[in-house]
């Protein structure tokens, strides 16, 4: 009978630890993705001065500000991480543009207000990649937790879900980050 107790014991404990473990995975994937949509914002605000600045010199390129501007609504409105990853792909292209643009005027790649945001613009894409993979290891641990066993039946039980990743897929935005260097 003993034995019994010490066995029950033993499994109540696995599963408290294994229930904490599930718990703080979870919790420290939706922390990374608040760093993902905080760096999201940043970018989101800087993209209409960099618009209005490029703008003032390239008056007659509106298409390639339209779509910069229908990508970033695109973008904030993204419901899920999926919807996310391809928005934020078209922003990517989109901003491309713009920076081609840019390129054709040198006074414009002189303009110390398009070069801050340029350096703004830089550091954002830099925090975004990595808020990105920080945000896709937990997610790892918290799916391959979820998934193998003994851990999968806590998760089960508790209903732990699997969560996406924030993949930006195999395009060539994705692969080619916005270059913003002159």
């Amino acid at each position: 009978m003993m034995y019994f107790w010490i066995i029950l014991l033993v499994v109540l404990f696995w599963a408290v630890f294994s229930f904490n473990g599930l718990v703080s995975l979870r919790n420290r994937a939706k922390e990374a993705w608040a760093d993902i949509e905080v760096q999201l914002k940043r970018r989101y605000d800087l993209i209409p001065n960099l618009v209005n600045t490029v703008k003032g010199y390239a008056t007659h390129e509106s298409s390639a500000f339209e779509n910069v501007t229908k990508a970033r609504s695109a973008a904030m409105g993204a419901g899920n991480i999926t919807d996310k990853g391809v928005a934020e792909n078209q922003l990517a292209g989109a901003l491309k543009s713009v920076f081609a643009i840019a390129e054709a005027y040198p006074e414009l790649k002189a303009n110390q207000n398009f070069l801050a945001l340029q350096s703004e613009l830089s550091d954002t894409e830099n925090k975004i990649q990595s808020a990105r993979r920080f945000y896709n290891a937990n997610v790892r641990d918290l799916n391959t937790k979820a998934e193998v066993f003994p851990s999968n039946i806590i998760a089960k039980i508790f209903n732990f879900s699997k969560m996406d990743f924030f993949d930006l897929g195999d395009n060539d935005a994705a692969q080619n980050p916005v270059e913003v260097k002159f």
